[in-house]
Formats: structure tokens, C-alpha cells, sequence
């Protein structure tokens, strides 16, 4: 038997999972029927959800033994989650996607062919448009993979998402990768291995709202580029090259025209436009340090980067506690 192991990171997710387990079981029974020797497992992640997501793991835990869940004790962020699920998962092939259906089941057969054919160690699906985005998003995505790109030896394929399905030896390449400070579409990269990129529409959410506003995806950008470049602090250099060489000019201006043509020089006014702008410029890369030294700093602490409250399998101990008690309550 092969296990197949399908974890599914969610936040807020209530509308959304009852659909979603509906399609993914459809699409489990699917490929059990054509390959008898697979077996599956749902692991979801609870990343402190405030609405009843939990309640959903339960009822879906105890009606379908195929599912197990981890919930955080709050929230850790999508890439905890992700990091979670693949630490937990058991299976000898690992899928990883989102609950929205934005990642559409229907896809997971195909991944499996490609993969256990061996020519590849992990499938994904590539975004060929972005329908649905709105123009501003799509700009600042598109640009962002180009930056990405250009300034970091790590390749990140536009369109790239995080659904995948991976054999178990590029999960373990993942997850021996244990930085704090985690940015898994650039892991994926980095970790090399064969890869199929399977192109595809892009679809909208099947209910609910999603999690990621543009603060959050420029945030989330720019943990690409600290955790994968160091471009930014040959930026600051740069830029402090550039200051001074424009100084030096300035001053070469200055005194020519003082000694060539008599022109006095014009003082508060240059004073200050020098000041702010030298000033501003030793702030921009003081802020460049300060981001890479927050991270370094956030690294050294060695947090976990998730904490658990509640598993299927304390689920089940509080069920049979729960029935050792009242059973204890009728035969005393």
C-alpha cells in the first residue's frame, strides 16, 4: 500500500469545508478505484481560526477515520501551517493545498501520474492569468517574481503556487530546512528536485473570503526577498557610494563657481536639501540592516514555529474519557 497524504493548511475556512471535503473524497475514491493499492489521509491545520473550523475538524474527524487535524493554540501564520502539516503527514507521497478549491482537486490524479511515473519528485500547478485579481494585484505580482528573479540565485517560477505533490524524499529536504523565518515558495525552489509545472486557469473562491489583503501579500513579499537575496544590502552600499560621489560633484561646482565667477555660495537653502537627503538616505539603509538583523535576531531566539493545543488523537482520549465516566456514573 501507498499512503497519500493530503494536508490542507486553514484559517477561517468554515464556508468552504464541507465543499471542499465533499470534491477531495470524490477525487480519493476516484483513485483508489483505478490504483487499489493507495491509501489516503486528510491532515488539516487549524492555524487559530476564530470562527468554527474546529468544529468541522471534529465532525469530519469523527465520521471519516481518514482524518486527523492539528490546531495551533493561535495564529502562527500560512507557512507554519504548511510546515506543520508536512512534519506530520505520514504518507510516502505528500499534497499540499488550500481549502478554497482555488486548488482544484481535480488536478491530484494527473500529479500522481507524473510523479510515480519517476521522471518527476514533485507536481504543481502554474497560473497562466489571474482573473479575478484586481489589475493593482496582478501588477505588483507579475513585478515581483521579475525582482525576485534578478536579484536572487533562486529561480521562482511566476504563476508558482504552493499546491504540490511531492514524493517524501523532497519532504524531507523541506523539512530539514527548520529557519523560523520561512518562505516556502522560494524553499521550493532551492531545494532543487524534478518538477512538473501543470498550467491552469485560475479560479475564485468556492465560498468565504480570503485571508490575504494586499498588506499581508506585500508583507509576505518582502519575506521572499530577505529570506532569499541579499541584494538589498548591496542596495544600501550602492546608494551610499552614489551620495557621496554626488557630494563630491557639488562641491566641485561649488568651488568653481566661487573661484571662476565670484558666485557666492547659496547656504541654508543647499544646507538643508543636503542634510534631508543624506539623512534620508542613511535611514533607507539603516532600515535595510534593520530588517535583515530582525530576522537574524528572530532566528537566534529559537522559537518553535508552531505550538500545538489540540489533535485528533486528544480528540478521541476525550471521547473515551467522556464515555469511562458515565459509564463509571451507571455501575458504580
Amino acid at each position: 500500500m501507498k499512503l497519500i497524504s493530503i494536508v490542507v493548511p486553514c484559517y477561517n475556512e468554515q464556508e468552504v469545508l464541507p465543499l471542499f471535503y465533499k470534491e477531495i473524497t470524490k477525487i480519493m475514491q476516484q483513485m483508489q478505484n483505478k490504483h487499489p493499492e493507495l491509501d489516503f489521509e486528510l491532515l488539516f491545520i487549524n492555524d487559530g481560526s476564530k470562527d468554527k473550523t474546529l468544529e468541522c475538524f471534529h465532525e469530519l474527524a469523527k465520521k471519516d477515520k481518514r482524518v486527523r487535524y492539528i490546531s495551533f493554540s493561535r495564529n502562527f501564520g500560512k507557512e507554519a501551517g504548511m510546515y506543520a502539516g508536512l512534519k506530520n503527514a505520514k504518507g510516502d507521497y505528500i499534497v499540499i493545498m488550500d481549502a478554497d478549491l482555488q486548488h482544484p482537486p481535480a488536478f491530484i490524479p494527473d500529479m500522481y501520474e507524473y510523479v510515480k511515473s519517476g521522471e518527476y519528485d514533485c507536481a504543481t500547478t502554474r497560473r497562466v492569468n489571474r482573473d479575478g485579481e484586481s489589475k493593482v494585484r496582478s501588477w505588483f505580482s507579475r513585478k515581483f517574481y521579475k525582482i525576485m528573479n534578478k536579484i536572487s540565485q533562486t529561480e521562482i517560477v511566476d504563476g508558482a503556487q504552493d499546491f504540490r505533490f511531492m514524493t517524501r524524499q523532497m519532504v524531507d529536504a523541506i523539512l530539514s530546512m527548520k529557519e523560523y523565518n520561512r518562505f516556502s515558495k522560494g524553499i521550493f525552489s532551492w531545494v532543487g528536485f524534478r518538477t512538473k509545472y501543470i498550467p491552469y486557469e485560475n479560479v475564485e473562491r468556492a465560498a468565504g473570503t480570503t485571508a490575504w489583503s494586499f498588506k499581508s501579500l506585500f508583507k509576505y513579499s518582502l519575506e521572499g526577498i530577505f529570506a532569499f537575496s541579499t541584494a538589498p544590502l548591496a542596495l544600501a552600499s550602492l546608494l551610499g557610494v552614489l551620495s557621496c560621489l554626488v557630494a563630491f560633484i557639488m562641491i566641485l561646482i561649488l568651488v568653481i563657481k566661487w573661484l571662476a565667477f565670484g558666485d557666492p555660495v547659496q547656504g541654508y537653502t543647499t544646507t538643508i536639501c543636503v542634510i534631508l537627503l543624506v539623512g534620508g538616505l542613511q535611514l533607507f539603509c539603516i532600515g535595510i540592516l534593520g530588517q535583515y538583523l530582525s530576522k537574524t535576531y528572530m532566528e537566534t531566539k529559537g522559537r518553535p514555529i508552531y505550538l500545538i493545543q489540540e489533535t485528533e488523537e486528544s480528540l478521541n482520549l476525550n471521547e473515551d474519557n467522556k464515555k469511562n465516566k458515565e459509564s463509571d456514573i451507571k455501575n458504580p
